[in-house]
């Protein structure tokens, strides 16, 4: 199992770093950017509070934009939520599905380990793979703040971290699921989950009789603007997302240790 590990870390390694070093310099970048921008920033926290949907998709109404919390949650943490999920998505699309396309999965299968413990081998991989990705990542936005030496409450940015990773993981096992019904890479079908349910969150931030089913998409539990305002996360977001997430782990297992393999 270790050996089949290392084969997959070996396979991931470079799409990691290219994925891990854009978004966190991307972020980096932005955070240096306050410094620039400091003058500037009590009129221009003003005017894109009082944008109204557009204010309310972003997070701008209710955490403004004139403090490195602020600046950091709507310009930063909208970075990282559509980086980390759209890596998570390409990831986990071709996790399993790349053996039938590359025509791999006749030597994989041939040695003496079932489906299921290659399945875990590969799920336990993205979840390092993520890992890493969010400590690189959370390494380059601590680097920013350094810079510019203004600092947000770190408790909160712990919290957003760790809620973008689990965000991530519900992400990743969405895609993996759709990993073990096809037969052939669905990176774009991959990417256009991970768009899907950002765009779910905006829409539920604006359309007022939307936001109270909110929970049931991973950005909502993992929402930047959220979080740095302290308001309280319903405990149904959470519990919501691990029920997906096992949801579409048994799917993954049932499916794929059950599916004819294409030669």
């Amino acid at each position: 199992m270790m050996v089949l590990l290392k084969h997959e870390w070996k396979q991931n390694v470079r799409n990691l770093l290219i994925w891990s070093l854009a978004v966190g310099a991307m972020g980096m970048l932005c955070i240096c950017l306050y410094a620039s921008m400091t003058e500037d920033m009590a009129e221009l926290s003003e005017s894109f509070s009082n944008m109204g949907a557009f204010s309310d998709a972003f997070g701008m109404s209710t955490l403004g934009i004139g403090t490195i919390a602020g600046y950091f949650a709507t310009e930063v943490g909208v970075v990282h939520s559509l980086g980390s999920s759209m890596f998570a998505a390409i990831m986990a699309s071709t996790i399993l599905s790349k053996e039938e396309d590359g025509h791999t999965g006749e030597f994989l299968y041939a040695l003496p380990v079932t489906r299921g413990k290659v399945i875990t081998t590969k799920i336990c991989s993205m979840v390092l793979s993520l890992v890493v990705f969010t400590t690189i990542t959370t390494a380059f936005y601590i680097l920013g703040f350094r810079i510019i030496d203004t600092w947000p409450d770190m408790e909160l940015f712990a919290i957003f971290m760790l809620s973008q990773f689990l965000m991530n993981l519900e992400v990743m096992c969405i895609c993996t699921m759709l990993s073990a019904f096809v037969k052939r890479n669905m990176i774009g079908a991959g990417l256009g989950i991970a768009l899907l349910l950002y765009v779910y969150d905006l829409m539920g931030r604006v359309v007022p009789d939307a936001k109270e089913y909110l929970f049931i998409g991973p950005f909502g539990y993992a929402n930047a603007s959220e979080i740095f305002a302290k308001r309280d996360i319903p405990s149904a977001a959470y519990i919501c997302g691990v029920c997906i997430m096992m949801m579409a782990l048994v799917i993954t297992y049932l499916k794929y240790t059950r599916k004819d393999l294409a030669s």
